[in-house]
Parts: structure tokens; C-alpha cells; sequence
């Protein structure tokens, strides 16, 4: 009697332990299986991309503000009387022939430079009895552009000329004087070929004071 209750309770024991290695072999199974790398790594790294991602275009736009557009400044001047535009003239004598057309004597064709791309020639009233009525003929690359001023002067002298530049002296006289004893001065105004049309790059004087 004694035997069998031992052996009963031995077989009992060992169903016991049985057991307990085999709850103990499943969860282990179970931490492996369910095991995955931690969130909050992933999510960090999203976090620094993202980050990162803003301050690169925080800095393009403050670049793109600070750019300013170069700016540019383009002279202007008062654009003399010039109304016509005719065929080109052939070199000194095709100027002289413009001139004469309009009422006027070349004062000195030696003062029209061919090879210039801005050329000049100074003429008198052919009316004038005294010398007095001079106005000075412009032309680009041979066409003439008109004069330097609407009404004539007294006198007009070239006092100096380059490819696109031409320097004109005008003698100035008081009012009452007479011509023929100038106590104004002279004033001297530079005729420039600026963006296609031909400037005074200085005040020209008024009849009153040319005359």
C-alpha cells in the first residue's frame, strides 16, 4: 500500500515539473517572437531629417531675401532740335550740298570728319551781310539729324570733336551790347551721341544770350 501511494506521488511530482518546463519554453518563445527594434529610434531620426529639412530652407529664404536686383542709371540730357532724317551724304561735299539746301554757306568743310561716326558742319545765313546767323549741322555715319539749336546764334565755333562727341563754342552777349564787342563770355556745351539720339550733355544759352 505504502509502494503504490509513492509511486503516486512520485508520478505526480514529475507531471508537475513537466509542466512547469513547458510554461517556462513558451514564453520565451513568445518575448522572441513579439521582439522589434524600439519606435522612439525611428521617430527620432524622422525627427533630426525633418529638422534638418527646415533649417536648409530657412536658409534659402533668407538668401533669396538678401539677393537685391543691380540697378542701373542711365543719363539722361535735353535733346537739342533735331527733326530730319534724310539719305546719307557722300563726305564733306555731300554735307556742304545739305547745308546750302537749307539757306546756309559752310563756314569750313575741313571741320566735317567722314571718318567719324558723329560729324559736324558749321554754317552761315547766306542772307547774313555781317557773318552773324550761324547754326551747326549734325550728322550720324553721313545722314543728317538736324541742328544744335531751333533758332541761329551770332556765332558758333567747333572747339573740339571725337567719334561720338562734338564741343561747340558759343559767344555770349549782354543785352544791349553789340555783337560785334561779346562781354558775356563764351559758354561751351558738349553734343554726345547717348542711346541712339544725340544729347546736350550742358545747358545751351538762350537766343537772347547767343544773340
Amino acid at each position: 500500500m505504502r509502494r503504490t501511494v509513492l509511486r503516486a506521488a512520485s508520478i505526480s511530482l514529475a507531471l508537475a515539473a513537466a509542466a512547469l518546463l513547458a510554461a517556462c519554453g513558451s514564453s520565451t518563445k513568445t518575448v522572441t517572437e513579439t521582439s522589434a527594434p524600439p519606435v522612439a529610434q525611428t521617430t527620432g531620426a524622422t525627427t533630426t531629417r525633418s529638422t534638418q529639412t527646415q533649417a536648409t530652407s530657412a536658409q534659402t529664404t533668407q538668401t533669396q531675401t538678401q539677393t537685391t536686383p543691380t540697378s542701373t542709371t542711365t543719363r539722361t540730357a535735353p535733346e537739342p532740335a533735331f527733326t530730319e532724317h534724310e539719305a546719307k551724304a557722300e563726305g564733306a561735299g555731300g554735307a556742304a550740298a545739305v547745308v546750302r539746301a537749307r539757306g546756309y554757306t559752310p563756314n569750313d568743310t575741313s571741320e566735317y570728319h567722314s571718318n567719324q561716326t558723329l560729324q559736324v558742319l558749321v554754317g552761315t545765313q547766306a542772307s547774313s551781310s555781317d557773318g552773324y546767323g550761324q547754326q551747326a549741322f549734325f550728322f550720324v555715319d553721313g545722314h543728317y539729324v538736324g541742328t544744335d539749336t531751333k533758332l541761329p546764334s551770332a556765332k558758333v565755333k567747333v572747339l573740339d570733336q571725337g567719334d561720338t562727341e562734338v564741343t561747340l563754342g558759343y559767344p555770349l552777349y549782354r543785352h544791349g551790347d553789340a555783337l560785334s564787342d561779346p562781354s558775356g563770355g563764351e559758354a561751351h556745351v558738349t553734343f554726345q551721341l547717348n542711346n541712339g539720339k544725340l544729347v546736350a550733355l550742358q545747358t545751351i544759352p538762350s537766343a537772347s544770350e547767343r544773340n
